[in-house]
């Protein structure tokens, strides 16, 4: 299996390029034959599972809000398991909740922990997707990734390369050090000093600074079978999408 065959994208990044179903034309015109939702796009679950299903598209994983699980954790999983979705990921602390301390880190751990167990109890399994508030230190020093992944130890980490750069950590040792537990990434790329600032620094995949050549045998070494492509603020979704494509199916 080459990274090619695990390729996916992560619709977020497409939200820009109206409607969905230009969104889906696009990709499955270019060859992508795998894509993440996010949550926004569940309010309308029959119109995504058509566009699925219509363009022969799978739907492995999805980002699904903390707000969401919340609310009915059992729901939920139902409606990812009707789209096809075997996977859930938590992307992100609601907003307000985002840059706490210690305690607040803890108990998010803790929590997801709880909706873990809900997930995997209806067939699913579940997941935290980073940003770099993950690396901020607790007075003792520990990273409050380390606290939250120590709280929920049986769930999955979709380790967000690039932001884990953006943190001050290195990935390839980010991941090394949760192998076992990093079964998707997400492919992305930051543009150096200077450029890309209408994009928020963001580069597409293989135009950045990352060092893909350390990266890529590090992810299969340990075991990756899922490569997210994701831009944050892309001002041509079908520039990243192409560009991610080429890249990633450059890799052997």
């Amino acid at each position: 299996m080459t990274p090619l065959d695990g390729l996916s994208f992560q619709l977020y990044s497409a939200r820009m390029l109206e409607p969905l179903e230009t969104q889906f034309e696009l990709l499955a015109g270019l060859g992508y034959r795998k894509v993440e939702p996010f949550g926004g796009l569940l309010n309308e679950p029959d119109r995504l599972k058509g566009l699925l299903e219509h363009h022969g598209i799978a739907a492995p994983t999805s980002h699904v809000g903390l707000d969401r699980l919340r609310a009915d954790p059992v729901a939920t999983v139902k409606l990812c398991r009707d789209l096809g979705v075997g996977t859930i990921y938590a992307p992100a602390p609601p907003l307000g909740e985002r840059e706490g301390g210690e305690a607040e880190w803890k108990a998010i751990g803790q929590e997801l922990n709880r909706i873990g167990r809900v997930v995997t109890g209806e067939g699913l399994t579940f997941g935290w997707h980073n940003h770099h508030w993950e690396y901020g230190r607790a007075a003792d020093g520990r990273r409050f990734l380390d606290i939250m992944l120590q709280e929920a130890p049986d769930i999955l980490w979709e380790a967000d390369l690039a932001w884990i750069v953006r943190g001050g950590a290195d990935p390839a040792a980010e991941v090394r050090r949760y192998a076992g537990r990093v079964k998707a990434v997400h492919v992305k790329d930051i543009a150096p000093v200077g450029e890309c600032l209408d994009e928020d620094g963001w580069a597409d995949p293989g135009h950045g600074v990352l060092d893909w050549g350390k990266l890529l045998p590090v992810l299969q070494e340990i075991g990756v079978t899922l490569f997210v492509a994701e831009h944050d603020k892309p001002n041509d979704v079908a520039r990243f999408a192409r560009r991610a494509f080429a890249t990633v199916s450059s890799w052997r």
